[in-house]
Order: C-alpha cells, then sequence, then structure tokens
C-alpha cells in the first residue's frame, strides 16, 4: 500500500513538473535575456566626442519680446545637459552650437465668416551654426522654425509666454535631433 501511495506521488510530480516545465523555461528566457532601448535620441560617440560648447543666441529680429532670447538660451543648454554626457565648455567643445533668433512675428492665420482675423499664428526662427570639431562632415548652417497659433479674442499679452515656451521646447527639440541624434 505504502509503495503504491509512493508511485502515485510520484506520477502526480511528475506531470506537475512536466507541466511547469514550459512555465518556468519561459520565465528563464524572459529574464535572462533583454534588449535595451535608448530614447533618449542622441547616438553620440563618447569615446570621440566629450565636449560641447553652445553660444548664447542673441536676438536679430525687428520684433522683440525680451525674455524670449534668456528663455531659449537656457532651455537650448538644460537639452544638451538633461540628454547627453557631454560636459558644456566656454571654448573649444568637440562640438559647437551658435547662432542667432533671426525672426518672432505673428499674422492672420485665418479669417472668420466676417472677414475678420479668427486665429493669428506666432513664430520664431533661429539659425544655427553647428559644427563637429570631431567630424567636419556633420556641420551645418540652417533655419528652424516654430509657431504656435492663437485666438485673435486673446491678447498676444495674455498668451504670449506660453506660446514662446511651446516653441522654444518646439526649436530645441529640432535642434537636439539635427545636432546629435542623427536619426
Amino acid at each position: 500500500m505504502r509503495q503504491q501511495r509512493t508511485y502515485q506521488l510520484t506520477r502526480c510530480a511528475g506531470r506537475c513538473l512536466r507541466s511547469l516545465l514550459p512555465f518556468c523555461l519561459f520565465t528563464f528566457l524572459l529574464f535572462s535575456c533583454s534588449v535595451s532601448y535608448k530614447f533618449n535620441g542622441a547616438s553620440i560617440d563618447y569615446s570621440k566626442t566629450k565636449t560641447i560648447q553652445i553660444a548664447d543666441f542673441p536676438i536679430r529680429s525687428a520684433y522683440v519680446w525680451a525674455p524670449m532670447g534668456p528663455m531659449f538660451n537656457n532651455r537650448l543648454k538644460d537639452e544638451f545637459a538633461s540628454h547627453t554626457k557631454l560636459s558644456q565648455v566656454k571654448r573649444n567643445g568637440d562640438l559647437k552650437i551658435e547662432g542667432e533668433i533671426t525672426q518672432y512675428q505673428q499674422r492672420n492665420k485665418s479669417v472668420s465668416a466676417e472677414g475678420y482675423s479668427a486665429q493669428t499664428e506666432l513664430s520664431i526662427t533661429v539659425n544655427v551654426r553647428f559644427t563637429n570639431n570631431v567630424n567636419h562632415q556633420e556641420d551645418f548652417e540652417r533655419q528652424f522654425t516654430a509657431s504656435q497659433a492663437y485666438e485673435t479674442t486673446q491678447s498676444l499679452n495674455s498668451v504670449q509666454e506660453e506660446l514662446v515656451t511651446e516653441m522654444i521646447k518646439d526649436l530645441c527639440d529640432q535642434i537636439f535631433n539635427a545636432t546629435v541624434a542623427n536619426w
């Protein structure tokens, strides 16, 4: 009787192990194999490129909103500081970004049925000169533009800071992608 009970327990344990084996194998494979992706966008060879020099962009636009310059300059430097391991230097950087804010303008975007402006578009354009002292084939000079629309029932003063903040974020993303993301 005892021998029969031991045999039944052994058979039951064997069936349990066979049904658990695929699960254990799957779990083992899941945790032992990993694929790592980085979505910060930077594709920099840090063994060759260690520093970046980002000059302040002066405002060269006829139409000016004073806080825009410092907002843009700080955001651009923060973008590279938070998404790369590059050290920011004042001169002789492996990468160099400089330029100027060339346009800040507003224009009518759409007209209402009554013939009046319904939306106004605000835009910022920056001219960027990028120098890669490690690989000069990647050097460029290019303009980047970002825009935001607002209802003409709102005054520019009431929406300007929010819109400029959004446009600066967009511009800095564009510049980051063009200089170090290599997408």
